[in-house]
């Protein structure tokens, strides 16, 4: 039986619960933000699922092998995998298998209007790291095809 989008939130919500993002915030609250973001922008319950895990195999000790495990369709599998950051990786490849991978684009332009959120981004200490993210973040936008002031990013619904 296939896990609900409760359960996986219930998951997502274990496997980052001692975390906190760049300004000591509870990283669960980037996560409510994506899943606010793909909901808003009507993403089906595939999109939704892979919101709640997108960093889940990147920024904790989950593994690929631990996500194949899960009863999740294969496309909230491969929508998770492709988001994934892999170490050493330009961001040319990573847009590449995000564009090439159903469902992905929209959950990752929810992933950073809220990394790349003014308000988030003023609340990092050191103004270095505040200009390097937010040309990291427009410079994803860009490879994505993201329009950050339209509608859902000019991500087509479903």
């Amino acid at each position: 039986m296939a896990l609900s989008l409760l359960d996986v939130e219930r998951i997502a919500r274990w496997a980052h619960a001692t975390q906190t993002d760049k300004q000591g915030r509870p990283y669960v609250e980037h996560l409510v933000a994506v899943v606010a973001g793909v909901r808003a922008c009507a993403g089906d319950e595939d999109q939704l699922k892979a919101a709640w895990l997108h960093d889940a195999v990147e920024d904790t000790p989950l593994t690929e092998q631990w996500l194949r495990g899960l009863e999740l369709s294969p496309r909230t599998q491969d929508i998770v995998l492709a988001l994934t950051k892999r170490d050493g990786e330009p961001a040319q490849e990573y847009a590449g298998r995000i564009l090439a991978t159903p469902g992905a684009r929209l959950v990752k332009a929810a992933d950073l209007a809220h990394n790349a959120d003014p308000a988030r981004i003023a609340g990092v200490e050191d103004a270095a790291t505040r200009a390097r993210l937010t040309e990291k973040y427009a410079a994803m936008r860009a490879l994505l095809g993201l329009d950050a002031s339209a509608p859902c990013w000019g991500v087509a619904r479903r």
